[in-house]
């Protein structure tokens, strides 16, 4: 029998502990003022230490990551986390350090910002990288402000314009409208790479940039790169990548030489430090030489008497972030550098493609929407003729996936291709994982055929059933109705 989630609320019984803690000694030094204290006590649950336990490990059982199982979440890199890198970041002269420690006693934490800095600017083709941006939509909005920067430099104040393809992430133009841009959205081709009639229609006096991300979420290499960067560049615009499918091209090509100006990177994604659940994350920006100036301050340099903050930029944009970004999320992508070096990065990323391609090669046969070349490290599945024939949608499908302990791959993006399901193995998977996946996706789509309503009521092994999720999104039930 399927045990039913319980609140905390409704375990707690008035009167019980799971602790005891010593008086506030802060009070007789220390007053909030009369605005910021409480006129009445929280209304915390009130539980036993056993009690207490046993709901989070509860709970805890019913979290799905990728230390459960396979985890193809398309355009999210949900690779495998080493657990090397949290011992290293755990290692008291990195764990148990203060920001404003004399710089003389952080000299080693100092020298893996700088070293991080120096190895993503060599992986991306770069002249200058700052890890300051907490996650990768701020990246993006920073290395915005960087093309803003450039162009007021210039005294260029009618590039107020960002061009960004159908196939973006939607953080491409939201970053870009954050920033004070205009966003000017471009069709793909039929071959789903960036129309170049339309790219040349739309670049003029006022683009201030392009925005892309190569391969794009088809998981498509666009082949006409080389070009598109010089019809941005000959309209006086700059390139901007977003780094969200790096995990790609590691090794085998670099941003920089494809003509991008600016790039960000999402460490959880390509380097391999923990992906999502609220924690911090590290969204690291790289540019060309000569927007270096504009770069966010404080910058780390090396110098005869070791390493050194500085925040000598006159021209910088300024602080994006306190102290110098989320310093142990950037230890552990830099641990997974140099545990794979120059060629075990090549490798994880060409693995990352052929497990792509192997997945893809199996289930493509499923699907409306083919690749005419192969995909990079992710593939789009289109359930549209299953729809049609037989009333089974995208979601349908990866909801039943669940039932079969895989988490679902993205559904219904890119929003070019309808009833999209997109895959990303990655490079941490075996052979024998996505054998099971086809072997599992090929049960659920003789199910779509033969009985189709049994998913329509997919998932029926969770502690919950198809949820109405239109429902939880516009009503959703935020606090405990005491």
């Amino acid at each position: 029998m399927k045990k039913e989630s319980t609140l905390i609320f409704e375990i707690g019984r008035e009167g019980r502990k799971a602790a005891v803690f010593p008086g506030n000694t802060l009070i007789s030094t220390y007053k909030l003022p009369e605005k910021c204290a409480r006129t009445e006590q929280p209304r915390l649950p009130e539980v036993a230490e056993v009690d207490l336990v046993r709901h989070y490990m509860e709970l805890s059982k019913k979290a799905f990551g990728v230390d459960d199982g396979f985890y193809p979440l398309g355009s999210c890199t949900m690779k495998y986390n080493p657990k090397v890198n949290e011992a290293l970041a755990n290692l008291e002269g990195f764990r148990e350090i203060h920001p404003l420690q004399d710089e003389k006693t952080v000299q080693g934490a100092l020298e893996v910002i700088y070293q991080m800095q120096k190895s993503l600017c060599e992986i991306a083709g770069m002249d200058e990288t700052c890890l300051l941006p907490a996650a990768g939509a701020h990246g993006e909005w920073t290395g915005l402000q960087i093309i803003r920067a450039y162009h007021l430099s210039k005294k260029d104040i009618k590039r107020n314009k960002i061009i960004v393809p159908d196939s973006a992430h939607g953080t491409n133009p939201a970053s870009a409208a954050m920033c004070g841009f205009e966003v000017v959205n471009i069709p793909s081709d039929s071959e789903g790479y960036v129309n170049l009639s339309a790219l040349k229609e739309a670049v003029g006096e006022d683009t201030a940039a392009l925005m892309l991300t190569n391969p794009n979420t088809l998981g498509m290499f666009d082949k006409n790169i080389l070009e598109i960067s010089r019809i941005v560049h000959e309209a006086g615009g700059l390139l901007y990548y977003d780094g969200a499918n790096m995990n790609a091209i590691m090794g085998v090509t670099r941003p920089g030489d494809m003509g991008f100006d600016v790039v960000h990177w999402n460490v959880h994604k390509t380097l391999s430090t923990p992906h999502g659940g609220g924690g911090p994350g590290c969204g690291p920006v790289g540019c060309k030489s000569f927007l270096e100036k504009f770069m966010p301050i404080p910058s780390v340099e090396k110098t005869e008497n070791g390493y050194t903050v500085s925040v000598n930029r006159p021209e910088s944009i300024g602080r994006v972030k306190l102290f110098y970004g989320n310093f142990l999320v950037a230890l552990k992508g830099f641990c997974y550098i140099l545990a794979l070096g120059r060629e075990g990065l090549k490798e994880a990323s060409i693995n990352a493609v052929l497990n792509a391609n192997y997945l893809r090669y199996h289930l493509e046969k499923y699907s409306d929407f083919h690749y005419s070349v192969p995909c990079m490290h992710e593939f789009v599945l289109s359930m549209e003729g299953i729809k049609k024939e037989h009333g089974i949608s995208a979601i349908d499908i990866a909801k039943a996936m669940i039932d079969y302990g895989i988490h679902p791959p993205t559904m219904y993006f890119p929003l070019i291709v309808h009833e999209a399901l997109m895959f990303e193995p990655t490079e941490t998977e075996s052979k024998e994982t996505l054998d099971a996946c086809i072997l599992i996706v090929e049960k659920i789509m003789k199910d779509a055929r033969e009985d189709p309503e049994s998913l329509h009521k997919a998932p029926v092994s969770t502690p919950v059933g198809r949820l109405d999720e239109v429902g939880a999104a516009r009503n959703p039930i935020l606090r405990y109705n005491f």
